[in-house]
């Protein structure tokens, strides 16, 4: 009997509040919430330097990470969320093309009708059906990086 072996996948829920999920390559999954704050003595980009230096580690941690997937936000609630997000995504592929690592949004309604069955679903819908599966999410960063995870998995071990 052999063992399925699983690529190493980083699920992300970007934002100064990032929820990641990680599949190692044994199909472990670990999870989390890391917090981005700044305080009013940084500079405007350190933000982005704490979400790199963290990549780095967790690339460290995973000894390699064959792919990245992201939560693809189309509509924020205000200004300050929108140019946020953009800089963490544009840090987050930046990174990615200089680690030569395959990365991809995936569109927030795809994920929440993977997880829930309803493309709408709010945060605490999100939150119940991650923990249906198991899991005990910090919060629904964390929640939807975990559904985000679960639906790359799933797709891969419906296209073997």
């Amino acid at each position: 009997m052999t063992q399925k072996i699983y690529s190493k996948i980083l699920a992300l829920d970007l934002g100064t509040h990032t929820g990641w999920a990680a599949c190692d390559d044994t199909g472990f999954v670990t999870s989390g919430m890391i917090h981005f704050k700044t305080t009013r003595f940084d500079g405007g980009g350190i933000r982005y330097l704490k979400f790199k230096r963290w990549l780095t580690e967790v690339k460290q941690s995973l000894d390699v990470i064959d792919e990245i997937y992201f939560e693809e936000v189309r509509r924020h609630s205000g200004v300050d969320a929108a140019h946020a997000y953009g800089g963490f995504m544009a840090t987050l592929t930046s990174w990615c093309e200089h680690h030569q690592i395959p990365y991809q949004g995936i569109p927030v309604g795809t994920i929440k009708k993977h997880i829930t069955g309803k493309g709408n679903a709010n945060k605490q819908a999100i939150i119940n059906a991650v923990k249906a599966l198991g899991f005990n999410p910090i919060d629904d960063n964390e929640a939807d990086a975990i559904a985000l995870l679960n639906l790359i998995l799933t797709n891969q071990t419906e296209d073997v």
